[in-house]
């Protein structure tokens, strides 16, 4: 395996140019065995294509290309894992993470590429990159990255910290690495508490709110550029991990008006989409969609997130949906099972019963080879239910706003139908009523296990393969600093 400082190193070249140039650098290319960085930041459109690279590094296998999303949902107890093969997963799935685990340490390698391609720009931008671009331009690329780095500092966070609740943010966090290393040299740097580092986020975040665009020129490029949209809607998932409940109203009021229709006044006319499978299908840019993942069959991850859910053919796979049937829906102790899924729910036609096994298959994602499918990051349905749940626990009722909200998104799928304040016994069970519709609504997006990290829940047993409830105060409720970033940080520790 490849060391860490290897991998960041190689992660540290100037991310690689796919947009397109102009005519006249095609019929004219510079000779250039090596891209400098003086060269790379020399014309605008060199710096777009730096820019187009960031979002390219979080499409990796090892990050939102698959298998940070799976991770997030399978170690949870909503799937169960069919051949229990370590190289698919197996080790995380059986709550057994370990320093030298390859998933620990790939996930990490991956996020921290990620956000050292991004400091390398932004110290790029200030040595000479703002020479060339309109200084609206600059902060508008400038808060691309920030918002990048920020999002990936907040998934880390999900997995390699203990949750803010634990200690208000006084327990250790992450390495912030804020300039990029271009070269050998000393890569020591302690862990930031947990509170240092989702500010660190959160400044990322606004810094990203003020200088993005409020929209772009296409559906495309709303769903897959950050805009002004996309970082309120971060930040209202951010405060909901910290449970700062005020701060989710504040942010998630920027985009979701008093009274229905909920739609965002500003930027981007984000909304729920009418018919919830269309959200996943071509062209996968509804204004849903606040921000999104692209693939084509050009741009793949190696792994694709469909090919780990779908059955395949030998169990109800077609020829273009064939999946490798890793995991399949638990149907036992997962979302799958509870009474408040109903089959008549649009959702439920999202998943599939095997011809040959009986096993519950997640069809969410439809095309496994070549994977296509795009990757929901975040989705509008998700602000309405973080106000939704903020709104609740800030006034300690079934608020009637905040009912509006959840049966916007419940009743979406289920033909109209609308819950009451009156079937709920208390806010608690209004609470619990509002996360059993986050796992249903997100089954398969990786929302699962920040929701579990941040409510202070027991990971659920896994009864199928006699893998054991995990306690908050079990050392596998979060997963270890990887060995190779103890072995090259002399000032990292587990703790």
């Amino acid at each position: 395996m490849k060391s860490s400082k290897s991998i960041i190193l190689c992660a540290t070249g100037l991310t690689l140019l796919f947009s397109s140039c102009k005519k006249e650098e095609w019929l004219n290319p510079q000779p250039k065995t090596l891209i400098t960085d003086v060269t790379a930041f020399s014309t605008p459109e060199r710096i777009l294509s730096q820019v187009n690279g960031l979002y390219a590094s979080m499409k990796t296998t090892s990050y939102l290309g698959s298998w940070y999303t799976i991770i997030s949902d399978v170690r949870t107890g909503e799937f169960h894992c069919s051949n229990m093969n370590a190289a698919t997963g197996s080790t995380m799935y059986s709550m057994l993470p370990q320093t030298t685990t390859t998933d620990v340490n790939d996930i990490w390698v991956a996020l921290y590429a990620s956000i050292n391609k991004i400091n390398v720009f932004l110290d790029n931008m200030d040595n000479g990159g703002d020479a060339v671009l309109d200084a609206a331009v600059a902060n508008n690329y400038r808060a691309e990255a920030r918002l990048i780095r920020g999002m990936t500092y907040y998934y880390l966070l999900q997995f390699y910290a203990r949750p803010y609740w634990d200690g208000n943010g006084s327990k250790p966090g992450l390495p912030l690495r804020l300039t990029g290393n271009t070269g050998p040299g000393n890569y020591d740097l302690a862990r930031s508490s947990v509170a240092d580092t989702y500010k660190q986020v959160l400044a990322d975040l606004d810094f990203a709110e003020q200088n993005l665009p409020s929209n772009y020129s296409s559906a495309f490029l709303n769903t897959t550029r950050a805009h002004k949209n996309s970082a309120i809607a971060l930040k209202t998932r951010v405060y909901l991990s910290m449970r700062d409940y005020a701060k989710v109203v504040t942010e998630a009021n920027k985009l979701v008006p008093a009274t229905a229709p909920f739609i965002a006044s500003s930027g981007v006319g984000n909304k729920l989409e009418a018919n919830f499978a269309d959200i996943f299908k071509s062209p996968y840019s509804s204004n849903e969609s606040i921000f999104s993942m692209p693939f084509t069959n050009n741009d793949a991850p190696g792994s694709a997130l469909s090919r780990y859910y779908l059955p395949g053919t030998g169990d109800g796979g077609t020829a273009t949906s064939n999946g490798a049937g890793e995991y399949s829906l638990n149907k036992v102790e997962g979302i799958y099972s509870s009474p408040l899924w109903v089959d008549s729910d649009a959702r439920k036609s999202l998943t599939k019963i095997g011809t040959k096994t009986g096993k519950a298959w997640l069809t969410k994602f439809n095309q496994a080879s070549p994977y296509i499918d795009y990757a929901p990051v975040i989705r509008y349905s998700e602000v309405l239910l973080n106000l939704s749940e903020a709104l609740a626990r800030t006034t300690n009722t079934v608020d009637a706003r905040s009912l509006a909200f959840l049966n916007a998104v419940y009743g979406r799928s289920n033909q109209g139908s609308s819950l009451s304040a009156s079937s709920f016994a208390n806010v608690n069970a209004y609470l619990n009523r509002i996360i059993e519709e986050r796992r249903i609504e997100f089954v398969g997006e990786g929302i699962r296990n920040g929701d579990i990290m941040r409510l202070g829940l027991t990971i659920p047993a896994k009864s199928q393969h006699a893998i054991a409830a995990v306690p908050t105060d079990d050392p596998a409720y979060i997963l270890p600093i990887p060995s190779n970033e103890l072995i090259l940080n002399n000032l990292m520790e587990n703790n």
